[in-house]
């Protein structure tokens, strides 16, 4: 049985936070063929590996020297901290900093049959090889030099997760923001095929019909959100253009009762226009770190707004270099 300080186990917990950040940092920089500074934080710190060690060691307490026991508990344990975590950073922050949707028998994309296999024999290496050594290091160093050093990193780890932890809202936040642009765009698109349709048809009662007309426009919203924002744009366009046409086509006291929304309405989509292009251009440089350290990172809810800001990114890097 493992008997530590809390000390211990923290300073456990940082060795191997920075274990994983090597091991993921190296995989990472290979496959992308360019150096990656892997991970949530912006230090050489992984805690997602951290926190999977000192749970290795912890389910495997009682099953030491029994490898079955030790592997299946492995297995349990790593798989059920991975899927709580990769759920509630996805609840918190609407990314999946890891996706396993395009693996063989997964579970909503967070977990995969095959990595939970390997957890096991992670979980049988880590007690029965890797610790070891690490146990024999951390318990040689003097309580006292060990306390400072503990202190000293978990200050330094806790301010960089609460700037990291900052990034991955402020980006959510721009991710949620650029929907919405998108859907009171959708609702401008909406409302003009609303005044084709009705000037089309010679309504002379314009405002009557249009508020009768309000609740489909709310339905057709929804199926409206699966067209890409360039669509949405360019049929707004064009809708303007077919209302300009009819107006050069009927007399001018016909529109009196919609010249004012067709003003507001072309208004809202400069200002939404104007907001979108805003909201692509991250300048903070921990937003775009953390989006560069996560190659891999998707949005389920908004992968078209985040492949936005990746498309963009990107532009920039080109046109630096």
């Amino acid at each position: 049985m493992y008997s530590y300080t809390v000390t211990q186990w923290l300073f456990f917990f940082y060795i191997y936070c920075f274990a994983g950040w090597c091991i993921e940092s190296a995989y990472v920089s290979f496959m992308e063929k360019k150096l990656t500074n892997r991970g949530f934080m912006r230090g050489p710190f992984l805690p997602l590996y951290g926190s999977g060690a000192i749970m290795m060691l912890v389910v495997s307490m009682p099953f030491r020297g029994r490898i079955i026991l030790t592997y299946l508990a492995g297995c349990v344990g790593a798989t059920v901290l991975e899927y709580v975590t990769g759920v509630v950073m996805e609840a918190l922050f609407k990314m999946r900093y890891w996706d396993y949707s395009d693996k063989p028998l997964n579970f909503q994309g967070h977990i995969c049959l095959g990595t939970s296999l390997a957890w096991g024999f992670l979980t049988i290496l880590m007690t029965e090889a890797v610790h070891v050594p690490v146990e024999h290091l951390v318990l040689s160093v003097p309580g006292r030099l060990l306390t400072v050093l503990t202190y000293v990193l978990t200050v330094g780890i806790a301010a960089d997760f609460a700037l990291s932890f900052k990034a991955a809202i402020d980006i959510r936040n721009v991710l949620v923001r650029m929907e919405q642009v998108k859907r009171e765009m959708l609702h401008i698109q909406k409302r003009l095929d609303v005044i084709i349709a009705l000037t089309n048809q010679g309504m002379t009662n314009y405002k009557t019909t249009l508020a009768e007309n309000v609740s489909t426009v709310k339905e057709e919203l929804a199926e409206g959100m699966g067209m890409c924002i360039e669509d949405v744009r360019s049929g707004i366009e064009s809708r303007l253009e077919t209302v300009k046409n009819i107006v050069l086509t009927k007399p001018a006291e016909y529109f009196v009762g919609i010249k004012e929304e067709l003003l507001e309405l072309k208004t809202k989509y400069a200002v939404n226009v104007a907001d979108r292009n805003r909201l692509g251009k991250i300048r903070d440089f921990f937003q775009r770190d953390m989006i560069r350290s996560n190659p891999r990172m998707t949005s389920k809810k908004y992968g078209e707004a985040f492949e936005e800001l990746k498309k963009r990114m990107a532009e920039k890097k080109d046109k630096k270099d």
